[in-house]
C-alpha cells in the first residue's frame, strides 16, 4: 500500500525507518504514595538482562537502610519487569507488593531511507499507547486497601527452594519412580 508518491519513488513503510522515539509521559510522577526516601527505581527495557537487574536489586535490598524498590517498564519489557519482581520476591522473602498498570504515549518519527530524492516527503509522526507497569516491592508494610496490593508469601526463603525442587522433580525422585515394581509381577 502506497502512502504517497514523490516523483518516481513510491513511499511505502518499507521505504521508511524510525528516526526517533519520544516517551511523552516520561516525566510523570510515580503512581505510589508514601514512598521511602531511599527508594530505587529500576527502569526495565527490552534489552535489559534479567540477571543484571536482579543482581543489582538483591544487593540493594540487602542493605539495612534500604527497603523499597520499584520496577518500571512499558511495551515489550513489561513481562521482563514482572519476572524480575517475582524472582526478587522469592529470593528476599517477606516483601509487600503494589502493582500499578497504566498507558504511556509514545511519539515515533519515521523518515525516508534509501536513495535521496529531489522532493523528500517530510517525516511521518505516529502516536502509540503502550501498556506500562510499575511494581513496588517493600520490606515495610504497605496499605492493604491500596489497589494492586499483594501481601508477602508465608513461606520462608529456604522452603521456597524445596518447593521448587518438588515442582520440577529431583533426579533422586525420578530414580525411585523408575525402580518401583508392582507386587504381582514375576
Amino acid at each position: 500500500m502506497s502512502v504517497t508518491s514523490a516523483g518516481d519513488f513510491p513511499l511505502t513503510m518499507e521505504n521508511l525507518r524510525r528516526v526517533k522515539i519520544i516517551v511523552e509521559d516520561e516525566e510523570k510522577s510515580l503512581p505510589f504514595k508514601d514512598l521511602h526516601p531511599h527508594v530505587a527505581q529500576m527502569r526495565v527495557k527490552e534489552g535489559s538482562k534479567i540477571r543484571n537487574l536482579v543482581g543489582y536489586a538483591l544487593s540493594y535490598m540487602a542493605s539495612e537502610e534500604t527497603g523499597q524498590i520499584i520496577f518500571g517498564a512499558y511495551g515489550q519489557a513489561v513481562t521482563k519487569a514482572i519476572t524480575c519482581a517475582e524472582i526478587l520476591k522469592r529470593q528476599v522473602g517477606g516483601l509487600h507488593q503494589i502493582t500499578k498498570i497504566q498507558y504511556k504515549t509514545l511519539q515515533e518519527e519515521w523518515g525516508q531511507k534509501g536513495p535521496v530524492i529531489k522532493n523528500p516527503v517530510p517525516c511521518i509522526t505516529v502516536y502509540k499507547n503502550c501498556p506500562s507497569i510499575y511494581i513496588l516491592l517493600s520490606k515495610y508494610p504497605l496499605d492493604p486497601q491500596e489497589d494492586g496490593y499483594q501481601p508477602p508469601e508465608n513461606l520462608p526463603t529456604g522452603e521456597i527452594g524445596k518447593r521448587m525442587l518438588e515442582l520440577h522433580g529431583s533426579s533422586d525422585s525420578k530414580k525411585r519412580k523408575t525402580n518401583t515394581t508392582c507386587e504381582g509381577e514375576n
